[in-house]
């Protein structure tokens, strides 16, 4: 494979080189900017997308890395970390603590460290992916090397899956 164009995905590819990373960064022709995006461009369930969110902690940040068919329980994590709220951060916020943008946040490549949380939805998934720095760049993982990248925290999340019309086409794909 050819290296990355973009400078903060060769970055990002580096740095999970270094790591002992298994998976090679992949630049898609099309966004991978939501979990649903990513998926189609993917040709994998929505749930194997390890979705990126940055919070707001009392000025802090907090990477939750999410499956893409699960939605984040704000007021479930606040209760997990001991502290009275989560906000979702801003873009500003985003950008300044991992210095890359929304819809491409990778788990590593981050200007400081950041508490992280990794979804144990994701480890229904042989495979996941994650962003790569950019909104068209992606890698391959498993959960635990997730944890391990990261320094992550497994954590329940959210209540489960979501069980809308996507949930459903995600388990059509898996049962091919």
């Amino acid at each position: 494979m050819d290296a990355p164009q973009h400078p903060r995905v060769a970055a990002i590819s580096a740095l999970l080189a270094e790591a002992g990373a298994a998976g090679r960064v992949r630049e898609l022709s099309g966004s991978a900017r939501t979990a649903a995006e990513a998926a189609q461009e993917l040709g994998v369930p929505r749930g194997a997308i390890a979705n990126s969110l940055v919070f707001d902690v009392d000025g802090a940040p907090l990477l939750v890395l999410t499956s893409g068919a699960h939605r984040v329980d704000v007021g479930r994590v606040a209760a997990l970390l001991g502290v009275r709220e989560v906000r979702r951060a801003t873009a500003d916020f985003v950008r300044r603590h991992t210095g890359q943008p929304i819809g491409g946040v990778a788990p590593v490549g981050h200007p400081a460290p950041i508490g992280t949380l990794v979804d144990v939805e994701l480890a229904r998934h042989d495979r996941v992916w994650a962003a790569a720095g950019h909104p068209h760049a992606v890698f391959p993982t498993t959960y635990d090397e997730l944890l391990r990248l990261t320094a992550g925290t497994a954590a329940e999340v959210g209540d489960g899956p979501e069980r809308d019309q996507d949930a459903v086409l995600d388990e059509a794909v898996e049962a091919r």
